[in-house]
């Protein structure tokens, strides 16, 4: 069997770590388990871009248990646990393609690989895969029956590919799943991010001016666990309603060129490009750190830093790189810009990548059944699926919930009932 990973001596440290998330991952346990039954995906390729961690770990393993022949390859260079990525491919049998730091040759080397298994069926995480394989493996695209993407910013590309009619491939929006957005965005993020972090720096919360730099899901989960730990936040925003929520839940919002004069800490989690820029970095005090928990390190403009520095330290500490400017104002960039909760720490925890990973395995399922009907398009997670999800998930944490009354139901598709 092919693979590239970086040492498989570690399997025995990674199977325990996929095992241990594996117990706090019921309700993709569930599903492996009727997987394992019925093979919902027998005699199917999957090549699957996602994070190489433990919790990704399990969605392989219940892609498999469908019968499905498994490549995974890493969706971001920093992002690989590298025993975890050893793990299955000597217990597993799955082939993996990634190791931590690699270079841009060696992980577009490994998107390569990726579609050079000819799947059937593929996953990204930033789409990154997806748009190898509209532009240079065109003809591997017309082979794809379907594509889940669980990002913000790959279900961005990919609607910008619908709109301009390129789309050459059915998409299911994991990421814009109720189970996945609200749960792994606000939550796993928001923990996940501050664990990076402090992992990083060692720094105390309590008393900081953290900017937060995008009040989508995954900036109100970090937002509000700064806050909880004592932080002073500050929201940067652009979409003038979500700058009105996050006044309303008690943060102050302000442009970042005001924030950026008054920041302790930055974090950014938009999505979109060049949100702290040159501009900004002139403005900021000494000492200033600077991280991103958007998909791609382009959220920070660190290629201008660059220029702008009189001095640049590696490694001042793990994970974080020191800029001097001229009058010796240093700036601390964390993870090279990358995504910090998995650079300098272990991303999400498994318990809410339970919920994002059913909703990718059964989302699979439903293509492989459904691909025939399905157009190159965008589309939603289906209510059923999600609603099943939910219902397992309650489940497993002890928790229950009321049923309408047949009253209340009438009530509820009526019209007539009034005053």
């Amino acid at each position: 069997m092919k693979y590239d990973v970086k040492n498989i001596k570690l399997a025995p440290e990674g199977k325990k770590r996929i095992e241990w998330a594996q117990q706090d991952m019921p309700v993709l346990e569930e599903i492996k388990s009727r997987f394992a039954k019925t093979k919902p995906l027998k005699g199917l390729k999957i090549s699957c871009c996602l994070h190489v961690t433990c919790e990704t770990a399990n969605l392989v393993r219940t892609l498999k248990a469908g019968g499905a022949d498994v490549l995974l390859c890493a969706s971001n260079p920093l992002s690989t646990q590298d025993d975890v990525a050893a793990s299955l491919v000597k217990n597993y049998g799955i082939k993996v393609f990634a190791k931590c730091g690699e270079d841009k040759k060696s992980y577009y080397g490994n998107l390569v690989a990726a579609i050079k298994h000819q799947p059937q069926i593929t996953m990204d995480d930033g789409a990154d895969l997806l748009s190898l394989l509209h532009t240079k493996y065109k003809k591997q695209a017309f082979k794809v029956k379907g594509s889940m993407e669980e990002t913000t910013t790959g279900v961005i590309r990919l609607k910008a590919l619908e709109k301009e009619g390129k789309l050459m491939v059915p998409i299911i929006a994991v990421n814009d799943a109720k189970t996945k957005n609200m749960f792994d965005n606000r939550y796993g993020t928001g923990q996940s991010t501050l664990d990076g972090i402090i992992r990083a720096t060692d720094m105390l919360i309590a008393g900081k001016n953290i900017v937060v730099a995008g009040y989508g899901w995954c900036g109100r989960g970090f937002a509000s666990r700064a806050r909880g730990m004592g932080a002073n936040v500050i929201i940067t925003e652009v979409d003038p309603i979500k700058a009105i929520e996050a006044v309303m839940d008690g943060f102050r919002v302000m442009p970042m060129s005001r924030a950026a004069a008054i920041g302790d800490l930055f974090c950014t989690l938009t999505g979109d490009i060049h949100v702290i820029r040159k501009e900004h970095f002139k403005k900021m005090k000494d000492g200033a750190i600077v991280c991103n928990s958007g998909h791609f390190d382009v959220e920070i403009d660190i290629p201008t830093l660059k220029k702008l520095a009189k001095k640049i330290r590696k490694n001042v500490r793990n994970f974080v790189d020191e800029y001097t400017l001229p009058g010796d104002k240093r700036i601390y960039i964390l993870g090279e810009g990358r995504l910090i909760n998995l650079a300098a720490a272990e991303g999400h925890p498994a318990s809410v990548m339970d919920m994002s990973f059913a909703t990718q395995a059964l989302a699979t399922e439903y293509v492989v059944k459904n691909y025939k009907k399905l157009q190159n398009k965008v589309y939603y997670i289906p209510e059923s699926i999600e609603n099943w999800i939910a219902t397992s998930k309650l489940k497993s944490m002890k928790a229950m919930i009321d049923k309408l009354t047949p009253e209340q139901q009438k009530y509820l598709a009526s019209w007539e009932i009034g005053t």
